[in-house]
């Protein structure tokens, strides 16, 4: 059940996002231009600007002490404050609201889209690496961002659409962070599907679909496709504050479970391997999905940053690959006994979240997919 919503959620999501920028980009065809400053535009801006504003009253309410929600309130304020300024100004001084183009945003108007583009890297960032946006790495992402702001001023030459690609820059230097996500997560769960990589990947890819559309704006002139980009950003508010509120956070999952503490005498590593062996084949804790590192405490006196060391020390993998080989084992045996097991059952039966996991893992660990390996190792026994 899991994995067909986790399934739809995905397909939603790219139905969704491809029908918002395909209709954005046929309405925009069919929309005189004159109107996207004088009655479009605003009335999108406004709605951006209502759907940050109440998404962030949403996630402070509902924060529950996490920074990371609180990172995603704050980018929402900071954006729906920017966005009331921008109305309010052309309340008072009415001025063309689509009027883009690298030849004609000033320096300044560069900086602020380019901190509005930083601001939305605090919640990814965040959800990867919790902690480490602190006031030391916040400067070494803005200061070279300013300084080309004030290269800009001081230089005959325009910098206004180097300046627009740096947002990019940041979302690259981002990848890095998912790799280290990646890996901690294979070194503290057997199970990867609740994770959330998928969602950030995500929010990413709305991330780059709203810079692309600003860049081309910048480079090109082109009205039509502010009219997109403020589609873009309020399906990003909303979906992003949805998925926010309700994901799991696997960072919390582990800190609410484990308190480190210091191992007075570790055992030798032989006698933990063994204790663990024999603890995983009678007990065979791997057969249930959520099953993670911290678990191993029930026959293994250490925290977690100890128990990490072990697995890498002893069996020369993570965790979660670790896991996996019982799992696979468990399979081949339930495999034997019942040949007549399809890969949906023994996926079941054998901890892993989906078919499609059980078979991917199988065919990595073995290199033969389970009906080849039944083929060689069990019905040629026949």
């Amino acid at each position: 059940m899991g994995q067909l919503v986790k399934y739809k959620s995905g397909v939603i999501f790219a139905v969704v996002l491809t029908g918002c920028v395909a209709l954005s980009l046929w309405l925009s065809r069919l929309i005189p231009e004159h109107y996207f400053d004088t009655v479009i535009s605003p009335i999108l801006v406004m709605c951006s600007t209502t759907v940050a504003l109440v998404g962030t009253w949403i996630i402070f309410r509902h924060s529950e002490g996490l920074r990371v929600r609180k990172a995603w309130g704050l980018t929402l304020l900071a954006w729906g404050m920017a966005d009331a300024a921008y109305i309010l100004f052309w309340m008072v001084a009415p001025m063309p609201v689509m009027n883009m183009g690298a030849y004609q945003l000033t320096t300044h108007e560069l900086l602020i889209a380019n901190l509005l583009g930083w601001l939305l890297l605090l919640y990814p960032t965040e959800a990867l690496r919790p902690g480490w946006m602190n006031v030391k790495h916040a400067l070494q992402q803005l200061i070279p961002m300013f300084v080309l702001v004030a290269l800009d001023y001081v230089l005959p030459v325009n910098l206004a659409p180097v300046i627009s690609l740096y947002p990019f820059v940041l979302i690259v230097l981002l990848l890095g962070h998912v790799r280290v996500y990646r890996s901690w997560c294979e070194e503290n769960f057997s199970t990867l599907d609740d994770i959330d990589v998928e969602w950030i990947m995500r929010y990413l890819v709305m991330l780059v679909l709203v810079g692309v559309v600003y860049l081309y704006m910048c480079l090109t002139h082109d009205p039509s496709r502010g009219f997109t980009q403020l589609w873009l950003v309020a399906f990003m508010f909303v979906y992003s504050t949805e998925q926010i509120l309700f994901r799991r956070d696997p960072w919390e999952m582990v800190r609410k479970t484990d308190i480190e503490k210091p191992v007075e005498v570790p055992e030798p590593n032989a006698a933990y391997r063994q204790a663990l062996e024999e603890w995983m084949e009678r007990e065979k804790p791997f057969l249930q999905p959520d099953f993670k590192l911290i678990d191993l405490r029930q026959v293994l006196p250490l925290n977690r940053t100890y128990l990490s060391q072990f697995i890498h020390s002893e069996y020369d993998c993570t965790f979660y690959q670790l896991v996996n080989r019982y799992r696979v084992e468990e399979a081949k045996r339930l495999k034997r006994e019942n040949p007549d097991l399809k890969a949906k059952d023994l996926s079941a039966r054998c901890g892993f979240s989906s078919p499609t996991v059980f078979t991917r893992t199988f065919t990595s660990i073995t290199g033969l997919t389970p009906r080849e390996w039944s083929k060689k190792e069990v019905f040629s026994e026949k």
